[in-house]
């Protein structure tokens, strides 16, 4: 626990000083930098992909998606770059000798593709009107959930709800979470109210919260059902107490897209 609350202590005011005081090319580097070290610890640390060639060019594409993002989702950019991913694999793949599989040339795009991408979500929601006010509202509801779950697990859990897949896991915790990242989303919502005079539809902040929530908890179980299937604890160890870049952001990869198709879609702040 002393290791998990010194990591938040460090990581966030890092996470303020990115989104609100760096220039703005600095959200796509962050973005990047966590996307590349998520994809190879999601390609290594199973062993998946053994191939280092294979491993590099997931990489590498993981590396770039969040810049095609940023920069306006530069078709040709991207057209060049895909393109070129699966040229290269597929030339490795032939001087394999069979040992780079479809099925491995499949999984690696998987991963290099849908992790930058989703994390990419807050670089679309830092570039609409509001941008900077919404920009924390994934972290909210992904983080409060996961804190809740935890302290709401060690203090009433009885009942497991995944035992195959988390053991720790309770429906009490659970419940917990949904029910803190829904207080914490309104919590947001009257900082922006009272704080920077907004429009706030707390009924909607409250979908956010519990739909949050949910999906949240669902991106925990979905990559402990990954490390489940390679008796793996943790796919790395970068944050102490948390584990990898995996194990701190599973919760939010899923959190941050259905926030940012919220916003489009269920608008609950405004002028």
């Amino acid at each position: 626990m002393g290791k998990r609350i010194m990591v938040a202590v460090i990581f966030i005011p890092v996470i303020f000083v990115i989104f609100f005081w760096l220039p703005p090319v600095a959200l796509p580097v962050a973005v990047s930098i966590l996307s590349m070290i998520a994809v190879h610890e999601v390609l290594w640390s199973t062993g998946f992909v053994k191939n280092i060639w294979i491993s590099g060019l997931s990489i590498v594409l993981a590396g770039v998606i969040p810049f095609w993002v940023f920069i306006g989702e530069g078709m040709r950019s991207a057209l060049c770059g895909i393109f070129g991913f699966f040229v290269l694999t597929f030339v490795v793949a032939i001087g394999s000798h069979y040992t780079v599989t479809v099925e491995k040339m499949g999984g690696a795009f998987f991963f290099a593709a849908f992790i930058p991408y989703f994390l990419s979500s807050f670089i679309r929601i830092d570039a609409m009107e509001l941008g900077k006010y919404l920009i924390l509202l994934p972290l909210v509801a992904s983080f409060t959930s996961d804190a809740f779950a935890l302290f709401a697990g060690m203090a009433f859990g009885k009942h497991k709800l995944a035992p195959d897949l988390s053991p720790k896991k309770t429906v009490e915790g659970a419940v917990g979470g949904f029910a803190g990242a829904i207080v914490c989303c309104l919590v947001y919502g009257a900082v922006m109210q009272l704080g920077f005079g907004l429009s706030v539809s707390y009924l909607r902040l409250a979908v956010y919260g519990a739909l949050g929530s949910v999906l949240s908890q669902l991106g925990d179980l979905s990559f402990s059902y990954i490390k489940r299937q390679y008796e793996l604890k943790d796919f790395g160890n970068i944050f102490p107490g948390h584990g990898g870049v995996l194990d701190r952001f599973d919760s939010v990869l899923f959190c941050a897209p259905l926030i940012e198709i919220l916003l489009h879609w269920l608008p609950a702040i405004g002028r």
